[in-house]
């Protein structure tokens, strides 16, 4: 079934060059980054950071609640509120940085 022919094979390239062929400037863009392209960036890092604390620090930090009840009650919050508010800072600060990021891409 191999040597068989009679099916369709879709050879791109075969058409349109010669076996010997040189490398084109197709083939040179395709090794080399585009300078036009979108940069990663300063808001780019901040993000990765703010992901960093959100799904690193602060698991970690409600690992440490109970044995922090102290500084918990000085804030006037119960256990059940500081498991319930830790989790939502990093959420609101991401959704403003994704705000910020997506305003300041489209201003650029």
């Amino acid at each position: 079934m191999a040597d068989d022919e009679s099916g369709y094979v879709h050879r791109p390239d075969s058409a349109t060059e010669s076996p010997s062929r040189e490398p084109s400037a197709t083939d040179s863009e395709a090794t080399t980054p585009a300078d036009g392209g979108p940069e990663f960036g300063t808001s780019g890092w901040i993000l990765v950071g703010m992901i960093g604390v959100a799904f690193l620090l602060v698991p970690g930090a409600i690992l440490l609640l109970p044995s922090a009840q102290g500084v918990i009650s000085s804030f006037g919050l119960t256990l059940r509120d500081a498991y319930l508010t830790l989790p939502l800072i990093p959420a609101f600060v991401l959704g403003v940085l994704a705000v910020w990021s997506a305003i300041r891409s489209q201003s650029q």
